[in-house]
């Protein structure tokens, strides 16, 4: 088996990197990566069991037709993801999220590749106290640049799979939570936990204390990826993966329990219109995946590596 990783020295990719040869020992994994994060220590230590491939590429540039030729699956992790942040860079978060994407599943179309999409919850933006994979085109308001590029690239997905045949699933994560190699701290649970251990204010959003919002535990993230290869869960649907839907106030008591001394500091934000509303994960489970993250775990495992930051 060949899989091919884009981005893979991220948040997500460089835990799942290391779990591959776990879940399927025979795999050829390459990795194709534009080191624009500068995160090179997320290729240290990779396991010596894995059989793995290294290229500096460029999604927008590289001719990834020859780096997907005989590959089982494509597992699409390049994208810029600060929400935020992506205001001042709407240009190049469409360029890399919305044409990257594009380039990848042609090149998928090209070689017969499969291809795994990683969408976001953040593309809902709904007044329903619920929200599912089925909801009205009105639920759906990404509230950033970054969310609407997703949004456009997973039309561009199922236009390409009734066009062209291509063979592909789209998952909306949830905001990651957990440790790995590569782990970076803009979204609310690692960012809120640094914070909190460097004795510095939890800065949250004015509106958002009591606003529910899904969070995905980055071992549930790895499982559901493997889940997703061994079943052939190709089908061109769209699917919530998402652990637990937690306010921001949960997770700051769950912080507060190790951290008490901690401080909420309330800030404006761009995004800040989105009401509370729960993603609904049941169309995942249905087809037989079972989350088992944790969000008090997940944290205490986040806070127990920065404190050792704070030792030295």
């Amino acid at each position: 088996m060949k899989i091919v990783v884009t981005g893979p020295l991220g948040h997500i990719g460089s835990q799942l990197i290391r779990e591959i040869p776990c879940i399927f020992p025979d795999a050829l994994v390459v990795l194709l990566d534009d080191l624009s994060t500068k995160r090179y220590c997320s290729l240290f230590q990779l396991p010596a069991t894995g059989n793995y491939r290294f290229f500096e590429a460029d999604i927008l540039k590289a001719d990834l037709a020859g780096f997907f030729r005989e590959a089982d699956v494509v597992i699409h992790l390049a994208a810029i993801t600060d929400a935020a942040g992506s205001f001042e860079l709407k240009d190049h978060v469409e360029r890399t999220n919305f044409e990257g994407t594009e380039r990848v599943a042609r090149a998928c179309v090209q070689t017969g590749s499969r291809l795994i999409f990683i969408s976001t919850t953040s593309i809902y933006g709904t007044q329903s106290e619920v929200v599912d994979e089925d909801c009205p085109v009105t639920d759906l308001k990404p509230q950033s640049p970054y969310a609407e590029s997703k949004l456009k690239a997973e039309r561009l997905l199922e236009a390409l799979g009734q066009q062209h045949g291509l063979q592909f699933i789209t998952c909306r994560f949830g905001t990651i939570f957990g440790v790995s190699p590569g782990m970076r701290f803009h979204t609310a649970v690692n960012k809120f936990c640094w914070q909190a251990v460097m004795g510095n204010p939890i800065t949250v959003w004015r509106t958002a204390l009591h606003q529910l919002r899904p969070y995905l535990d980055l071992t549930d993230a790895v499982a559901a990826l493997g889940f997703i290869i061994k079943t052939n869960l190709f089908d061109g649907r769209i699917y919530n993966v998402v652990t637990a839907n937690s306010s921001v106030k949960s997770i700051v008591d769950i912080i507060a329990k190790q951290v008490p001394d901690l401080v909420i500091e309330y800030v404006d934000s761009q995004i800040m219109n989105q009401l509370s509303y729960t993603v609904a994960n049941e169309r995942f489970k249905g087809m037989g995946f079972e989350f088992k993250g944790s969000l008090e775990e997940g944290i205490t495992s986040t806070i127990q590596l920065i404190k050792g930051v704070r030792r030295w």
